[in-house]
């Protein structure tokens, strides 16, 4: 290569799922949420849907532009095709599909799946290379597996609920922890699943329910209280065993949240902040373990320093004194956040009713190609060109439209 030579652009590396097609009998959060990620990683996902009305999310609420919130987050860079699986014809497309297909994701009421034939082990033994995937509530198994299963009330079960909000009010999570904890080990479990075919040719099931997820996101509290004896209390904002560690209302309105975590921190805190450089020494403030025992002087102390300052400025002194803080922050400042916003994490994704934003995926990929951030799908947007690509022909695809078997 000569001095003049052009030096060789480097290769942008596909996205990791590039290749890798999904079927995916879905509905709600749960499955939905997890077959986005394998969207976003490149994946083809074919969203099957029932003819009539489609995934029972798309009618959630009409916020998004008239579409439903949960669906336009949870659905987007697929393709919709609207099949009657009762139908044995609508089945047989389906099967269609399956034959082409490395990985099935279904999250049916239990027992739905069996009763057609698509739970993992059935498909897993007529396709042998198939990543089947089965999300339940409550598993295959046991006195709970055909009990409903909203997030909410498994939020309750797994005991979430018991260590989240008020020492006087428990309170559920304000996102649906459950289908989330369900859809991400569901996501990781095909991932794993697909790196073992890679070895061994073989496909296989996947098993995921929303209780042994979130059961395992309980682990710090659960582990306190079958080694320990006592369950942790609820605190709120606040910390059981830290002080202070809580939101403090300034000046403006606003909230600041700040955590001390030793007391080198409490001293600056003291000096900097509060300007009572002598709660340094002070024997009811000096240890953590003073502060903790004496929490409401504590809290009433801060808060009363905080209360003559606006956020900012709250802020601005807390990072100053290195004590870690943050604003207590509405949704709508989420959406205007400048650290997102400096970090570029925002683009447009096509739908129904036109672009909507969205936030790039949390995995990055450095030096790859960019995320596939598709449209979100019309119900059975895609069912003509997919039954054409199955070899149908106008006549035959009229016929099952006719009959309700596609839409």
């Amino acid at each position: 290569m000569t001095s003049d030579s052009p030096v060789p652009a480097h290769p942008v590396d596909p996205l990791p799922l590039d290749g890798v097609t999904v079927v995916a009998v879905e509905q709600a959060v749960s499955a939905p949420f997890a077959t986005r990620q394998l969207a976003d990683l490149g994946a083809r996902v074919i969203k099957v849907e029932r003819p009539d009305g489609g995934d029972f999310a798309r009618a959630y609420d009409t916020t998004a532009h008239g579409l439903a919130s949960h669906f336009v987050w949870a659905n987007r860079g697929k393709e919709s095709i609207a099949l009657d699986l009762k139908d044995p014809r609508g089945l047989e497309v389906l099967h269609e599909l399956l034959a082409g297909a490395d990985v099935f994701v279904q999250n049916l009421a239990q027992g739905a799946a069996a009763r057609l034939g698509l739970d993992s082990a059935s498909l897993c033994e007529r396709y042998p290379r198939l990543v089947a995937v089965d999300i339940s509530g409550y598993g295959s198994e046991g006195p709970y597996a055909h009990k409903r299963a909203y997030d909410m009330l498994v939020q309750c079960e797994a005991g979430l609920v018991s260590v989240t909000g008020t020492p006087e009010q428990p309170v559920k999570a304000g996102i649906p922890a459950a289908d989330i904890a369900a859809a991400m080990y569901a996501f990781s479990g095909v991932l794993a699943a697909l790196l073992r075919r890679g070895t061994t040719g073989r496909g296989g099931r996947v098993e995921v329910s929303m209780l042994d997820a979130l059961a395992e996101w309980m682990g710090h509290p659960l582990h306190h209280t079958m080694h320990g004896g006592e369950q942790p209390v609820r605190t709120g904002l606040a910390h059981a065993v830290i002080a202070p560690y809580d939101a403090y209302p300034t000046a403006d309105g606003d909230r600041v949240l700040l955590s001390v975590q030793n007391d080198r921190e409490w001293r600056r805190l003291a000096e900097q902040v509060l300007e009572r450089p002598e709660l340094a020494e002070d024997p009811a403030y000096a240890t953590n373990a003073a502060r903790t025992r004496g929490r409401k002087k504590t809290d009433a102390v801060v808060a009363e320093a905080l209360a003559r300052l606006g956020a900012d400025e709250a802020v601005e002194r807390l990072e100053a004194a290195g004590i870690a803080c943050a604003r207590l922050n509405s949704v709508a400042r989420l959406a205007q956040h400048p650290q997102l916003a400096a970090r570029d994490r925002w683009r447009e994704v096509g739908s129904p009713a036109g672009p909507l934003r969205a936030l790039l995926p949390p995995i990055g990929l450095p030096g790859g190609a960019a995320p596939h951030m598709g449209a979100v799908p019309a119900l059975g947007e895609h069912t003509e060109a997919l039954l054409r690509a199955l070899g149908m022909t106008g006549a035959q695809i009229t016929t099952l439209r006719r009959d309700g078997v596609v839409a």
